[in-house]
């Protein structure tokens, strides 16, 4: 049996770029009809962002947007209106995430929209929370990063690139269509008892902020006893009155850190994390994998405490260690000690692990044309009864007659529709001959 959770839920997409599109094409592949509203002759940003090929959709948009439709809109002109009206009256949930004020001013803002239809759930993605000084800042992934707390601490703790650093991860785009799914998902139980649809606000700063929750653990202690023990700092420096950057310390109080391997002169990934448990028995493990058993009975390494005072020798005797052998060769020697380790993989070599095209981890899409193939990434989570089926992305407005056709307009309307500029672009006017 493979029943799709969302089978019968219809969704209406307003969103752009990758916040809302990673949001709303999860709320496909578990088995939403989405109909995305795109504009009219120009369709999602992205369409046309980083493209391979002038001609045809970049990777960015066909990874975002899989298995939804296309309705090409202009919905600020009378018609537009009246059609985006209808949808939203037959609509289970409605996404959007235009700059803040954009969808009051358009008549489609969540009072209105809960008018239209009072089980209708509205899902909203902002820059920051309607309460924060930043509210009227334009987001994007590092504005988000930057006052969440995340670039302060992310990067080198010394030298000349001791810089707040971004991640490369996207903590303020995917991660955020995340965060606002399981409100959606929460509202749409939340309807079963109340029989009503909710206001779903999600913000780009409050998703970043979520994943940087240990860093508030981090400044909790240090404003309680001034230092971090598992920071590299630690103890040679005086800490500020602010959690500092960390480099690559593990930071959740065991020791870990990435190792140069063997060939680390030529490949930029040749390296490898490692992590020292805290526990006797696992650090025992791991002085017989490394062939350290003098750490067993110096003091100045076998305690979790005392190797985080002398963390720049442990860190130093264990790269010596490393640097005889690949990364993955390192790997193969540890993991049967129980050693948490893992080689650093760039893109390409996680792209070519076949191991990985499982139905769900990488996943292959078939778009036809002239892009045919495709890979990106499938739904995170694995179900027992239930695997998505990953079909291609809509071309643009490719889904509008047929949309149209279902909510009641007849052919003649939906010409006069294309001739207004209602879902297709105004014709040029041509100009007088001289």
């Amino acid at each position: 049996m493979n029943t799709a959770p969302l089978q019968g839920i219809k969704v209406v997409d307003f969103t752009a770029v990758q916040s809302g599109p990673s949001c709303t094409q999860m709320l496909a592949w578990l088995g939403a009809e989405v109909i995305k509203i795109e504009r009219p002759g120009k369709g999602d940003a992205t369409r046309g962002e980083l493209q391979f090929d002038p001609k045809l959709p970049s990777y960015y948009f066909l990874q975002l947007n899989s298995d939804k439709k296309s309705l090409t809109l202009d919905a600020a002109t009378p018609d537009g209106k009246a059609i985006l009206t209808k949808l939203i009256q037959d609509c289970d949930i409605f996404v959007e995430n235009l700059h803040p004020g954009a969808m009051d001013k358009l008549g489609f803002g969540w009072e209105e929209v809960h008018k239209l239809n009072p089980k209708c759930i509205y899902g909203t993605i902002k820059g920051f929370p309607v309460t924060s000084k930043y509210k009227d800042l334009k987001a994007y992934e590092p504005v988000a990063q930057a006052t969440a707390g995340a670039a302060s601490t992310t990067g080198w703790y010394s030298g000349e690139y001791n810089i707040p650093t971004q991640s490369g991860a996207a903590l303020g785009d995917s991660n955020t269509g995340m965060h606002l799914l399981i409100g959606l998902l929460a509202a749409l139980l939340q309807r079963q008892i109340t029989g009503e649809g909710t206001y779903v606000y999600q913000s780009m700063h409050n998703a970043c902020l979520n994943l940087c929750r240990i860093k508030t653990r981090d400044q909790l202690t240090l404003d309680k006893i001034g230092y971090l023990t598992q920071f590299p700092q630690y103890p040679k420096e005086k800490f500020p009155d602010y959690v500092p950057r960390s480099g690559n310390i593990e930071g959740s109080g065991v020791l870990g850190w990435t190792f140069k391997c063997k060939g680390w002169e030529n490949d930029p990934n040749a390296y490898t994390y490692i992590i020292l448990q805290r526990d006797a028995k696992d650090f025992t493990k791991a002085c017989q994998a490394f062939g350290f058993e003098d750490w067993l009975t110096n003091p100045d390494f076998n305690t979790a405490d005392a190797r985080d005072r002398h963390k720049d020798q442990v860190i130093s005797r264990i790269e010596q260690w490393t640097l005889q052998y690949t990364k993955l060769e390192v790997v193969s020697k540890l993991a049967p000690y129980g050693v948490p380790c893992a080689p650093i993989l760039s893109t390409k070599e996680i792209m070519e692990d076949e191991s990985l095209y499982d139905g769900n981890t990488l996943v292959k899409i078939n778009q036809g044309g002239e892009i045919g193939e495709f890979v990106t990434v499938g739904c995170p989570f694995t179900m027992s009864n239930y695997t998505p089926s990953y079909g291609p992305c809509p071309s643009l407005g490719g889904n509008t007659e047929e949309i149209l056709r279902t909510y009641g307009y007849t052919p003649q309307q939906i010409e006069q529709f294309k001739a207004n500029g209602t879902t297709a672009p105004m014709p040029k006017v041509a100009e007088p001959a001289h």
